[in-house]
C-alpha cells in the first residue's frame, strides 16, 4: 500500500481512496466520512450498493477536479450467475425466468466474450440513476411506469473469464467510464441463451488508482484519529 496523505494535506485538498463496504451507497460512504472527519469531500464515480471497492474521494480544493477523475477508465472483478435474470440485473431484485444452462461448455463461455470487447452500444438498466423526463429511471421503474432508455456507446478493452463454476462465471473487465457491468452481465447471459445477472462486483481500479491502496471508512477514521491535523490557526508559544 502506498503512503497515505496526512490529514492536514487532505483538509487543504487531496485524494482519499475509499474501499466502499457492501450494501453502502456511495453517498453513505462520503456522508459518513464528511461527518466523522469534518472535511469537505465529494466522490468521483458512483458504485451500486451491492458492489464493493474503489471510490475516489476528492477533498478540499480538489473537489473542483471531480469531473477529471470521473472520466478515467475503470476495472472490475465479479461473478455473473447464469440461468436466470433479475429486473435490476443484480441481486437488488429476485431472480426469475430460470432456464437450463447445462448445455454450455467452457469454450462457449470463453467465446461469448468476443462480442462484448471493443466499442459497443450498451443499453443501461432501467433501474439506474439516469434521468428520464426529469426523474431518475429507477424511480419511474419502481413506480411501475414504463421506462425507455437509449443505448449508449461504451468501450470494453478487456473481458476476461477468470473461473467457471456453473452457474457462476467469474470475470475481470476493463472498460470506459459509463459502462454498466450489470448490463454486461444481463447481455452476456442473453448471448449464451440462458440469461444471467450480476451476483457480485468489486471495482479494483480507476485509472492508475487501485483498491489495494484504499481504506474502508472505518480505517480512514482510525487513521485520522491516530494522525490528527493541527488546528487551522495554531497559536505561537
Amino acid at each position: 500500500m502506498k503512503q497515505l496523505p496526512l490529514p492536514a494535506e487532505l483538509k487543504a485538498g487531496g485524494i482519499m481512496l475509499v474501499d466502499k463496504p457492501y450494501t453502502w451507497t456511495s453517498f453513505d460512504a462520503v456522508h459518513k466520512l464528511t461527518r466523522q472527519l469534518r472535511i469537505k469531500m465529494g466522490h468521483a464515480g458512483t458504485l451500486d450498493p451491492l458492489a464493493t471497492g474503489l471510490l475516489i474521494c476528492c477533498t478540499g480544493k480538489f473537489t473542483k477536479r471531480i469531473s477529471e477523475y470521473q472520466k478515467l477508465p475503470k476495472e472490475y472483478t465479479g461473478i455473473i450467475h447464469l440461468g436466470a435474470t433479475t429486473p435490476t440485473y443484480d441481486l437488488e431484485s429476485q431472480p426469475e425466468n430460470q432456464k437450463p444452462f447445462d448445455y454450455l461448455t467452457d469454450q462457449n463461455i470463453y467465446d461469448a466474450t468476443a462480442a462484448f470487447i471493443g466499442d459497443i452500444m450498451q443499453m443501461p438498466p432501467i433501474h439506474s440513476a439516469i434521468k428520464k423526463d426529469g426523474k431518475r429511471a429507477y424511480e419511474l421503474a419502481r413506480a411501475g411506469k414504463e421506462v425507455k432508455l437509449e443505448a449508449r456507446p461504451v468501450t470494453i478493452t478487456e473481458f476476461e473469464i477468470t473461473a467457471i463454476k456453473l452457474p457462476e462465471v467469474h470475470f475481470r473487465v476493463a472498460c470506459s467510464t459509463g459502462t454498466y457491468i450489470r448490463s454486461l452481465a444481463n447481455d452476456f447471459g442473453a448471448a449464451l441463451g440462458c440469461g444471467g445477472y450480476l451476483q457480485e462486483l468489486r471495482r479494483t481500479k480507476i485509472g492508475q488508482f487501485s483498491a489495494d491502496d484504499a481504506l474502508t471508512p472505518q480505517q480512514w477514521k482510525e487513521y485520522w484519529d491516530a494522525n490528527p491535523a493541527p488546528p487551522n490557526n495554531p497559536q505561537k508559544a
